[in-house]
């Protein structure tokens, strides 16, 4: 009598779900970010939402691709701009990467990945990530008429300074980002003071 509830008990273990691991430990350790470097890495990457399970280190492209899908989450866009989209311009970094994450829902919105090469294509995005080496199509895409309430990634430190919103950086082996609020308040963006926090250095804060 006593031991088939004890069966049924580790039965019940055994089938209970695991918990997802954080999108920013997910993937092989090769080419990962060394030491407490890692530790910095995962914490911002927990904070932006990844989630709790660090048992191994992403690669720093997988780990360059959470900080992007996570930016979603703390950028508030005008009314009448839904969606999750991150377009892609230049040369492809990021797209494999990114591509394990298209479909999820982010903040109720299917995330969507896709490649820009005209202004035009730029209509229904919400984040734009330009790799490093490839920040002048930025100033391409956006003189020709790509829309304002959009959020600009890049990879130098340079690009906040010259009209970029964030920048996703590697300082001493580890991944840090700055902000420039005034960019994105006059693309009509609202950051989350949490995201602000977090960056290593913010610019054009309004005096």
């Amino acid at each position: 009598m006593t031991r088939r509830p004890q069966r049924r008990a580790r039965g019940m273990a055994a089938a209970a779900p695991r918990p997802k691991p954080c999108a920013c430990a997910s993937a092989p350790r090769e080419g990962a970010l060394p030491g407490v470097a890692i530790v910095l890495a995962l914490l911002l990457c927990a904070a932006l939402g990844a989630g709790p399970a660090w048992a191994e280190v992403a690669p720093e492209a997988q780990l360059r691709a959470a900080y992007l899908v996570n930016f979603l989450k703390y950028v508030e866009w005008p009314d009448g701009s839904g969606g999750a989209t991150i377009c892609l311009a230049g040369r492809d970094t990021l797209g494999s990467q990114l591509a394990s994450y298209e479909g999820r829902i982010i903040l109720g919105r299917e995330l969507r990945i896709r490649r820009v090469t005209q202004p035009d294509q730029l209509a229904d995005c919400q984040e734009l990530f330009v790799p490093e080496g490839d920040e002048e199509r930025l100033d391409g895409l956006l003189r020709g008429g790509g829309r304002p309430a959009l959020l600009t990634v890049g990879e130098s430190a340079a690009f906040v300074h010259q009209g970029g919103g964030v920048a996703l950086l590697r300082v001493d082996n580890r991944l840090v980002f700055d902000v420039n609020l005034g960019v994105l308040n006059r693309a009509g963006l609202k950051v989350s003071p949490q995201m602000l926090r977090l960056a290593r250095d913010v610019v054009g804060v309004p005096r």
